[in-house]
């Protein structure tokens, strides 16, 4: 009986990581902008955030750059993803896996249109890329003065 009452604990205990720890695969529909898509789950749009990335907002320099990378690489294809967290907006946080397995959020820090989101992430790996994007002058780190997008809309707050 003690055996059955510490498998259940465990189990309900770890059945919240379980769930976000979850994977699908879809049609990605939409590029709402270069860091949040939707992709069909059971014929369902599913709105995604992309984790750990943070692109340029709409109307801030390269928000649309990163938009159209975004559609040109991964619009209209199966995608897998790794659902990470829901944020407060109901949206599943997640890694976007395009069809031949390179991770969606990487290539855009990759190609200097998202910045490593530190404040959500623990992957110095991302780092490293963006610091790569920086030193070769790819997208938006070709402007001296790159203002975050986290910083964007804490100003537009304010």
């Amino acid at each position: 009986m003690f055996k059955r009452l510490v498998f259940f604990a465990l189990f309900f205990s770890l059945l919240p990581a379980l769930v976000l720890a979850a994977s699908f695969s879809g049609k990605l529909v939409k590029v709402i902008d270069g860091d949040t898509v939707e992709v069909l789950r059971q014929g369902k749009a599913q709105r995604i955030r992309l984790a750990e990335i943070d692109c340029p907002e709409r109307g801030q320099a390269y928000g649309a750059k990163a938009k159209q990378f975004v559609l040109d690489l991964a619009a209209g294809q199966i995608v897998s993803i790794e659902e990470r967290d829901v944020d407060r907006y109901g949206r599943t946080i997640g890694e976007v896996f395009l069809p031949d397995g390179r991770s969606l959020n990487r290539e855009l820090v990759r190609s200097g249109l998202a910045h490593w989101y530190r404040r959500y992430s623990n992957d110095a790996s991302l780092g490293v890329l963006e610091a790569e994007a920086r030193a070769q002058k790819r997208g938006l780190w070709v402007d001296e003065n790159v203002m975050a997008p986290w910083e964007y809309r804490a100003a537009k707050r304010n």
